[in-house]
């Protein structure tokens, strides 16, 4: 009885942590578990090492945020009444655009350049 019990449980464990899995980068608690490693690694500061982490995954993450929601705005201009989060728009621009997530300009292997401002003669 006691393996069955164990059994279930796993199963309602593992059922409860597959989710749908955001493209976004490591917060608090990736970022902070690398900086726990390397501060115990660099002469035992793992607490130091793990705040230090857990601050950066949190303005990486802000930053990528902060982007997707430009990439967003950027969308709603080319396409005026689209619905969806801004997660969504972000990608469906980066899909359009053929940019990567985390970098704003086009790094298309044609060769062509991302659109900007021409340079006028002087």
């Amino acid at each position: 009885m006691k393996k069955y019990l164990m059994l279930a449980a796993a199963a309602g464990l593992l059922a409860t942590s597959i989710s749908t899995a955001e493209a976004e980068p490591g917060g608090c608690l990736k970022y902070g578990a690398a900086g726990a490693v390397g501060g115990h690694v660099a002469n035992h500061h793992g607490v130091l090492g793990a705040m230090g982490g857990c601050v950066t995954g949190m303005y990486v993450r802000h930053r990528y945020r902060k982007e997707a929601r430009a990439k967003a705005a950027l969308y709603d201009q080319e396409h005026p009444g689209a619905k969806g989060t801004y997660m969504e728009k972000a990608t469906a621009y980066d899909v359009e655009h053929s940019t990567k997530p985390g970098q704003m300009t086009s790094n298309a292997p044609d060769g062509t350049a991302p659109a900007t401002a021409p340079v006028q003669p002087q």
